[in-house]
Formats: structure tokens, C-alpha cells, sequence
């Protein structure tokens, strides 16, 4: 039976592209493409590049992982960037679906790990788009500069391959590896996702709440120069 695909195209509270900072974004990234490949191509650099990756940013808040909050901010965490494409490639007729899975040696500061307390890093988000009759993976997540500080090669993404997780360090060593494959849904489970997060990680939303902003990128460029 052929799966209905109309739920994998709705405006929903999470991905609101019908808001006028989303659209906007997304018309921006897709002015002169065509094809639904070239256009979720462009909008996988856009979301990855143009918005900061900042873990930080993770809240206790139904409104702050909003898609239209992300673009406002310009920054976000896996999850809510993984949020925002879903969104914008929605907002261009892309049937696209959220995804999840635990991975260990995620990009991370030592003093993210030591606040978090494990490198197991549970719910990273990432994304799937139908292009050519086939879901493919995307996971839009750490910006380019963010990668240079971290001596890892940036995910790239071609609408023909999945781009699931960064594998190798520029230098072909071990780096991120899956541990458990959550699934894929229509719309972001919030309650399962957050739950478990605050099972996991006793007080993380507390101690990110005290965090600015650049932390993160500072914490990552410090620690390169120390080594």
C-alpha cells in the first residue's frame, strides 16, 4: 500500500513555514532552482551554514525549538535545525520527516561533556526528504566554521546520498559512531524527546540555561589551541 504523503508536507506547530521568517528563508535559498533536488541541495547549505550550531541552545520550551524561532535566533541545536529544514523543504512541496538516533564522540567541548557526563549523546536530530521517489538523509547540523575548529570534515549532501553523521576527522580517524536508530516522524515528538533527555541528563536544562550564547564556539576554538 503506498504510503499517504500529505502529513510529510503540513505546516505544523513545530514546522510553521507558513510563518513569514521561515518562508522568507526559504524562498531566499531557492530563488532561481527549479528541481526538487537543486532546491533541497540549497537549502541543506542554508540551514547548516547560516544558522550557528550552538548545543546551548537546548530549552525546555515548546517555542524555542519552533522553526521560526530558529531562523530568528540564527542559531540552534541538532534537533531544531534538523526543525527548520524539515520546515523550509515542506514550504517548497519536499515531503520531508524528522529523524533520531543516539551516537557517541558527537562534536562536543569537554566542558559539554562534563556537564552532560558521558559522551552518549541521545536524540541527535537529524532529517529525511522524498527526492526521486526515495528518503534520503540530511542532517544539517554543524556549520562549516564549526567543523574547521573541530578538525572534522563538514557533512555534505548531494539529494542522491544519505549525509547522516560525521564517520572520520579530517585526518580518516574514528569519530562519530551510531549507537541506536530512533526512527522517523511526521512531526516532532517533543514529550518522548524531552523526557528522555531529562532522564538522561539530570539538571542539563538548568546548567545550559546559565550558558551565553558564544560559548560553545568559544569552548571549541580554546580547547584547539590548547592541543
Amino acid at each position: 500500500m503506498k504510503e499517504n504523503l500529505q502529513r510529510y508536507l503540513e505546516s505544523t506547530f513545530y514546522l510553521d513555514y507558513y510563518a513569514q521568517e521561515v518562508s522568507k528563508f526559504s524562498r531566499s535559498a531557492c530563488t532561481g532552482l527549479d528541481s526538487p533536488v537543486e532546491k533541497a541541495i540549497a537549502l541543506y547549505y542554508a540551514v547548516r551554514d547560516q544558522i550557528r550550531y550552538d548545543p546551548y541552545d537546548l530549552q525546555f520550551s515548546r517555542t524555542a525549538i519552533r522553526a521560526s524561532n530558529v531562523v530568528r535566533k540564527k542559531s540552534g541545536y541538532c534537533v531544531s535545525k534538523a526543525v527548520l529544514l524539515a520546515a523550509v523543504a515542506r514550504h517548497q512541496r519536499i515531503p520531508s520527516r524528522l529523524g533520531f538516533a543516539d551516537v557517541t564522540n558527537h562534536l562536543s567541548t569537554d566542558s559539554l561533556k562534563k556537564q552532560m557526563g558521558t559522551d552518549l549523546f541521545i536524540y541527535h536530530g537529524y532529517m529525511e526528504m522524498l527526492l526521486n521517489n526515495k528518503w534520503v538523509k540530511a542532517t544539517p547540523a554543524f556549520n562549516l566554521s564549526l567543523c574547521t575548529r573541530f578538525n572534522v570534515q563538514p557533512l555534505e549532501f548531494d539529494g542522491k546520498e544519505d549525509s547522516f553523521f560525521h564517520e572520520f576527522d579530517t585526518l580518516g580517524q574514528k569519530h562519530m559512531e551510531y549507537v541506536r536508530d530512533h526512527g522517523h516522524f511526521a512531526d516532532l515528538p517533543f514529550d518522548r524527546i524531552f523526557s528522555a533527555l531529562d532522564q538522561t541528563y539530570p539538571n542539563i536544562f538548568e546548567n545550559f540555561s546559565k550558558k551565553n550564547k558564544s560559548d560553545f564556539a568559544a569552548e571549541a576554538s580554546l580547547e584547539n589551541r590548547r592541543q
